[in-house]
């Protein structure tokens, strides 16, 4: 085992990493955080998304030693105590959430979008979301959730 430090939600943590093991795994396994979901583990489904350094990337593959001294981030880091963060809201307020297996994924690469484009397309959320599979919805609801959570970030 190796000692790596992580910075996950802006908390540095120190973790006891193997080879082979990755973010994903250390977060649900290690830590305990599991608002990242399992789907797949081979980055086909996107139910794993977080956001490293800006990026939505799939967390079952990154190797957490090259994760070292990059800014991670996962649904748990998103809410402020009891306060949703405006995402998260809107998913729940425009019925974007079915089952919920795909929904942290969803937010990530939503949370990724709207970090570098505040005023997204109906495409540029498509193409964001599309590495995210949902086997409940045809993504209309999801795509509005994106573009009510735009709106409601850009007006504060």
């Amino acid at each position: 085992m190796e000692q790596v430090v992580l910075n996950i939600n802006g908390d540095d943590r120190t973790v006891a990493v193997e080879n082979g093991w990755s973010v994903l795994y250390v977060l649900r396994e290690v830590l305990g955080m599991t608002g990242t979901k399992c789907g797949c583990n081979t980055c086909q489904c996107g139910s794993c998304k977080i956001i490293v350094d800006g990026e939505a990337v799939n967390a079952c593959s990154v190797n957490p030693k090259k994760a070292v001294g990059k800014k991670i981030q996962t649904i748990e880091g998103l809410a402020k105590g009891n306060k949703l963060h405006p995402i998260q809201q809107a998913f729940i307020d425009c019925g974007a959430v079915q089952c919920g297996f795909c929904t942290p994924g969803m937010i990530m690469s939503a949370k990724a979008l709207l970090d570098k484009n505040p005023d997204p397309t109906e495409a540029d959320i498509r193409k964001a979301i599309d590495k995210n599979l949902c086997r409940c919805t045809g993504y209309v609801k999801i795509v509005q959730a994106v573009q009510e959570a735009a709106r409601r970030m850009r007006e504060g």
